[in-house]
């Protein structure tokens, strides 16, 4: 069984056609109940409340008097062009005074052109066409601004109003609600504030260009039904996809998705929740303190204070994730009760990208900049469950206390628990109450049967968790950093029980009844009897990481056993899969092939090198995050080929084939996208696209530029300094990950950053054109998905005083045109193979002369595959 990694929150796309769950909407202790009916009279947002208002926006119909004829009409926003040939439109009722929504049945089409040659090979993957281009049959808009004023000089009335709206009412009224969040966010601002006269209509009706958006579900008389959202307020303001199911699995195909402006676009903190961007994060939180009561084995308690500053003000609505199985009490706000209502099964709109649960809150008054608010949520519920073997699974991992999504904060965490039960935290133990135990176990009890633990942050870190089991514990030392290892003595309920084998008997001799021999199986594993060599292998990734990063970001690391196969790195807290806690016999009986075995053996590195990447030093958005998954596994594997080379190079020749392996349709995995495109990755033709290209393809990238770095320091004609395997913390890969962790330590970084930082180590040989950039890797080989197969043609050898000069064409094939590779090209000389130099394969043939060493009449391209290239 392959031993997979996710950070946080899986990135799965979330379908916009999945059935809607109920809401739980919170009032302050003062606010008054109207949920009344959207059919009732039609208020202004100044005579509602928050919780109506979201109410009558989940659930909003068709006005009978608003059914038009409409022709040849055509409105853009952005990037798409819709046109309406000829049908009829109906118009949703009021809500607050505005119309929000539409339903056109007719004759239609929608253009989208996608900015780049990655998003059109996106868009042809799942459509069939670079371009989409498509005819419909009925749409759905949904909208915050002027779309029914600028439609209006077209629209005729319709004769069959109320046969239209029976028809399709129903439908209008079910696709209300996944937008209906979102609309909240742009609406609250019309709420009214205590002590103020209401706002006139033509400020109710103001709706910012920068908060403008539509939503468009379309019935494509070729694609079937997909949808089409433009949001000024996203990260990406244009997307596309479509809900798919494949082997019974429902996907969310992200066609395409862009930035307007991505030049302009540099988000400093990543709101993973709102998507905010351009600038800092509109709200801080800067700091936590959760106080949190453990009911094994399912419960839930909680009471969460963090500290918020407003750096952005004007909002009367703010997001925050939470799971959907928490159950919130009371929100306050300074003390006073806040309205909120939480979203308890999220569906599809740009706020609902990362799949988590969401809660709005909603402010009496609109917020101010440089405001400071400590927020008090009180919660519970069941999210643990338990596994069996003395091990407890926490559901809600990463959404277990209010967050706006991966921003740096100091927390303060206070658990209850039951006292035969350990629980390990983020942060340092500090023993708040007389008579605790020094070790992080937590055997200090507050009343008969409970104990109690404290863990504060040393500094701000991106996220917060625990982990919770009948622990067995055992240390090791990486120089100053104890590392703990925390593990059951059993596993989980789920895991792969060994079967008795039967063993025939030899043949019997004539007269004797043959009788089958039992074998039995050998003992179940027992976590807690590895844990050591667990530990050890941890504390031997710490001090090799810290030999070449630098120091190790934390005061101390705990591994922890947790069911699944699943495992997760978090600052000083890795959550370790129980596979990774079977010995090298126990893993044999899983039947895992050598190089999965490989694979499965460095997980404890890959989680311990997150310290580093991913926790100390964070992505930016879903397009950067591969770097961190790729470098975390990379600085595994460089581990790896220190001890041993052969299983490295078997690593690496499988990550290729994978990237080749197709699917059942004939196309090659590497066809699901870029590295770019982390969550879209996976999709309904390439479920496994995510962990192949951000891992496998990810890693050759790393790999590539340090190989390529390192032969620029080799002198030509010489044998490589060193070899492949050894690893020096003064060769310029190394020297540039030592820079992006001492510049970018609590910050992220996007891919274009992390480029700048090589570039800044870049010697002259690798300036392509002239040019000290990476922007030739970044648009080949980060930004693209090929995999090309390099070949020599017509080399000739010439022999001058002292040396020889060699000629000849470098073919490129199953490349783009605009593919650009820096090869390195070998000699063989007196029996050996040394470096000649490195040659930039410009497109699919590319033409060359270098000097070699006096007498050589053989050269080789990349005879040590430092490069993602086929060798078949």
């Amino acid at each position: 069984m392959v031993i997979r990694k996710l950070r946080g929150a899986s990135l799965v796309a979330v379908c916009l056609a999945l059935g809607i769950g109920a809401i739980t909407p919170g009032r302050a202790q003062n606010a008054p109940n109207t949920e009344s009916s959207p059919q009732a009279a039609k208020p202004t947002a100044q005579g509602l409340s928050a919780e109506a208002l979201y109410l009558q926006l989940r659930s909003v119909g068709l006005d009978k008097s608003r059914v038009y004829r409409i022709r040849e009409t055509s409105f853009d926003r952005a990037a798409f062009h819709i046109t309406l040939d000829d049908g009829t439109i109906a118009f949703t009722e009021d809500v607050a005074g505005r119309i929000t929504g539409a339903f056109f049945e007719g004759d239609g089409e929608v253009l989208l052109v996608p900015p780049d040659k990655a998003e059109r090979a996106s868009m042809a993957l799942f459509t069939g066409a670079a371009i989409l281009e498509e005819r419909f049959v009925t749409a759905y808009f949904r909208f915050n601004d002027e779309t029914f004023v600028e439609l209006q000089p077209s629209l005729r009335p319709a004769d069959n109003s109320s046969e239209f709206v029976s028809q399709w009412n129903e439908t209008t009224r079910n696709l209300a609600q996944p937008d209906a969040l979102r609309l909240l966010l742009s609406f609250s601002q019309f709420l009214p504030v205590a002590g103020q006269a209401q706002v006139s209509s033509a400020e109710r009706n103001a709706i910012s260009n920068e908060d403008r958006m539509l939503h468009a579900r379309l019935q494509g008389r070729r694609l079937g039904t997909f949808d089409l959202y433009y949001d000024a307020a996203a990260a990406e303001q244009i997307w596309a996809g479509q809900l798919r199911t494949a082997e019974g699995t429902g996907y969310f195909d992200v066609w395409t998705a862009f930035a307007l402006n991505r030049a302009a676009q540099r988000p400093q903190v990543v709101n993973t929740v709102t998507g905010e961007v351009g600038g800092p994060d509109a709200i801080s939180c800067s700091s936590y303190q959760i106080k949190t009561e453990v009911k094994t084995p399912t419960r839930l308690d909680v009471e969460a204070s963090l500290q918020m500053e407003v750096r952005q003000g004007g909002q009367r609505a703010l997001l925050f994730e939470l799971s959907r199985f928490l159950q919130i009490k009371q929100v306050e706000a300074d003390g006073h009760p806040l309205e909120f209502i939480q979203n308890q099964a999220l569906e599809g709109t740009q706020l609902a990208r990362r799949g988590n649960d969401l809660v709005a809150l909603v402010f009496p008054q609109p917020l101010q900049t440089g405001q400071r608010i400590e927020l008090h949520f009180v919660y519970g519920g069941e999210v643990l469950s338990e596994a069996g073997g003395g091990l407890l699974y926490v559901g809600a991992r990463g959404i277990w206390y209010p967050n706006r999504g991966l921003a740096m904060s100091k927390f303060d965490l206070e658990f209850r628990y039951p006292e035969n039960w350990t629980l390990v935290a983020t942060g340092k133990r500090v023993d708040s109450l007389p008579g605790a135990s020094a070790d992080r176990r937590g055997s200090s009890a507050t009343s008969p049967g409970e104990q109690v633990s404290r863990w504060i942050s040393d500094h701000p870190i991106p996220v917060a968790g625990f982990n919770l089991g009948k622990y067995a514990r055992v240390v090791a030392q990486s120089g100053s950093v104890t590392v703990e290892t925390y593990a059951a003595s059993a596993m989980e309920r789920a895991f792969p029980k060994n079967e008795v084998e039967i063993d025939p008997a030899p043949l019997p001799r004539r007269g004797l009844h043959a009788v089958p021999v039992q074998v039995l199986p050998p003992l179940p594993p027992s976590p807690s009897r590895n844990a050591q060599t667990v530990a050890d292998a941890s504390a031997r990734a710490l001090q090799f990481f810290g030999s070449l990063f630098g120091p190790y970001p934390y005061s101390s690391l705990a591994v922890t056993q947790m069911p699944g196969v699943v495992s997760q790195g978090w600052p000083g807290l890795i959550f370790l899969s129980s596979y990774a806690f079977l010995t090298p016999a126990e893993k044999s009986q899983q039947h895992m092939s050598p190089v999965t075995k490989t694979l499965s053996e460095q997980v404890i590195a890959h989680e311990t090198a997150h310290q580093w990447w991913g926790d100390a030093v964070l992505w930016t958005g879903y397009r950067d995050q591969w770097i961190m998954e790729a470098l975390a596994n990379y600085s595994s594997l460089m581990l790896l080929q220190s001890e041993d080379p052969l299983q490295f190079r078997a690593v690496m020749a499988k990550y290729r084939e994978d990237l080749l392996e197709k699917n059942k349709e004939g196309l090659p995995l590497m066809n699901a996208g870029p590295v770019t495109f982390g969550a879209r990755l996976s999709c309904s033709h390439f479920p496994a696209g995510y962990e192949a290209i951000s891992y496998g393809r990810g890693t050759w990238l790393f790999h590539m530029l340090r190989s390529m770095m390192r032969d620029a320091e080799t002198t030509p004609g010489s044998r490589r300094r060193g070899t492949a395997e050894t690893q020096s913390a003064e060769e310029p890969f190394i020297r540039a990950l030592r820079t992006v962790r001492e510049r970018y330590e609590g910050k992220s970084i996007t891919t274009r950053e992390l480029l700048r930082v090589f570039e800044e180590q870049l010697p002259p040989s690798l300036w392509y054109e002239g040019k000290k950039s990476l922007d030739w890797f970044y648009q080949g080989w980060i930004n693209g998905t090929t995999i090309p197969k390099l070949e020599l043609q017509a080399v000739k050898f010439a022999d001058k005083a002292g040396s020889t000069s060699i000629s000849g064409t470098i073919l490129q094939k199953n490349g783009t045109n605009e593919l650009v590779t820096s090869v390195p090209v070998y000699g063989s000389v007196a029996g050996k193979m040394v470096l000649i130099g490195r040659i930039f394969a410009d497109g699919p043939e590319s033409q060359f002369r270098l000097t070699a060493p006096s007498g050589t009449r053989k050269i080789v391209l990349d005879p040590s595959q430092t490069l993602l290239t086929r060798v078949h």
